[in-house]
């Protein structure tokens, strides 16, 4: 009699985005520009993470850092990934903000991603992670900051990765109908308002543990943004201040320990003006409990 046939499960697969924009376009940003200084090298170094890790990597520079093929790509890999694949995210480059229209921020504004040829609202963001199927893992690094709150620099100090307030209301005016439309029509396509950030991490908070329970988020997504909503991320000649300590933590490889230590070494090499946020989006305990990058 022969024996039963076994079969082998099929290795998890891996994609990864890494975003990573030195300036954006003024005609999108009314004039504005933002030069930066190392988020392209930010985006390069998370790139080679990944592909250290066997991940298949997409890497958008400046000017190839759009909202169609940053959108593309995210929705390329919901299509692909299923249960147990990872999709690992990275951005460097100005956070901004646009007034929310749409009610479901609690401080009136919405934060965004600056892109090269327009803003990711927050809203389009979790809407579009939520299209991935259920058990897949998601881990975000943003190297951006989110602030209402802009400190002005000195010319030869640091330099902050955020759209200043003055900016940031002009381009919204400028571009009105765009911003209003997109947060009107995330909102209806979720069917229900969407969750952002910020109150991910006051469920986290609340909760008094690291995995936040969102109803109808099938994947489970792992975030760690570079600072506070509170504070400024700061760019540097060759890192970002979040990326280079994410890098000096991970030791090209030889970090021992799982997200949350791997998040908590990050955030203790950081000085006291800049601290790394770490929240979650679905059932993430699993997840949250792995080496940084495994696949």
């Amino acid at each position: 009699m022969a024996s039963p046939k076994t079969t082998t499960p099929a290795a998890a697969k891996a994609l990864s985005l890494h975003i990573g924009l030195n300036a954006v376009s003024g005609a999108a940003y009314s004039g504005w520009t933002g030069p930066l200084a190392a988020c392209e090298f930010d985006a390069n170094d998370m790139a080679a993470i990944a592909k250290s890790k066997g991940m298949k990597s997409t890497v958008l520079l400046t000017k190839h850092g759009t909202r169609a093929k940053t959108l593309a790509a995210i929705r390329g890999a919901a299509k692909s990934l299923r249960t147990g694949d990872l999709f690992f995210v990275t951005y460097s480059g100005h956070g901004g903000q646009v007034p929310d229209s749409n009610g479901d921020e609690a401080d009136k504004q919405d934060e965004t991603w600056c892109l090269y040829d327009g803003q990711l609202i927050d809203d389009e963001l979790y809407f579009e992670l939520s299209q991935f199927a259920a058990g897949v893992r998601i881990l975000v690094l943003s190297d951006s900051c989110h602030s209402g709150t802009i400190t002005r620099a000195l010319p030869t100090g640091p330099r902050e990765r955020a759209m200043p307030t003055a900016v940031a209301m002009r381009v919204y005016r400028d571009h009105q109908a765009f911003y209003d439309k997109l947060q009107k029509d995330v909102a209806k396509a979720a069917g229900t308002a969407t969750v952002d950030p910020d109150t991910a991490l006051a469920q986290v908070a609340a909760s008094s543990r690291l995995t936040a329970i969102v109803k109808k988020f099938k994947p489970a997504v792992v975030l760690i943004s570079g600072c506070q909503d509170n504070q400024t991320s700061m760019d540097g000649d060759h890192n970002g201040a979040f990326t280079e300590q994410v890098l000096k933590v991970w030791n090209q490889g030889g970090f021992v320990g799982n997200y949350g230590q791997f998040h908590a070494r990050v955030k203790a090499n950081m000085p006291r003006t800049q601290s790394p946020n770490l929240f979650t989006l679905g059932t993430a305990g699993k997840f949250l409990a792995q080496t940084p990058f495994s696949v």
